[in-house]
């Protein structure tokens, strides 16, 4: 199941890049992300009331705060890049670019999660890496 879960991350992935380049053609890129980022909460808020999971609220621990906490900075920060990018170059190649994410998520996972890295781990991870730079050149 996290499979299909995946692949419909990717296409909404895709469609993001799509429809925030067309959103960043006539504003300021920070402002632009922090309104995008409003109508996010808007919804997943939304999401978590008619689910009947803001109840749990309570129940989240510390600990979780604080790497919820940290992931939410480095995604603001992504995103802040990711809209400045999208207005100055081409979406096609921002969105190739911006998946290096994938290689260094890889990297990182193995060396403070200590998550197993095979040979179709690996090779798919310098797969990317060279796409990547195949568009940056």
């Amino acid at each position: 199941m996290w499979k299909i879960y995946a692949l419909l991350a990717a296409l909404f992935a895709s469609l993001t890049a799509i429809f925030s380049k067309i959103g960043v053609k006539d504003v300021d890129s920070n402002l632009a992300t922090a309104i995008r980022v409003s109508f996010i909460l808007l919804l997943t808020w939304g999401i978590v009331l008619f689910t009947g999971m803001v109840r749990e609220v309570r129940n989240v621990s510390g600990n979780t705060l604080l790497f919820l906490f940290l992931s939410a900075a480095a995604t603001g920060m992504s995103w802040l890049f990711y809209f400045k990018a999208l207005q100055l170059g081409d979406v096609s190649k921002v969105a190739a670019i911006d998946k290096l994410s994938v290689a260094i998520t890889i990297f990182l996972a193995v060396l403070l999660l200590n998550e197993p890295a095979g040979f179709k781990t690996i090779t798919g991870g310098i797969l990317i890496t060279c796409g990547a730079f195949v568009l940056i050149l």
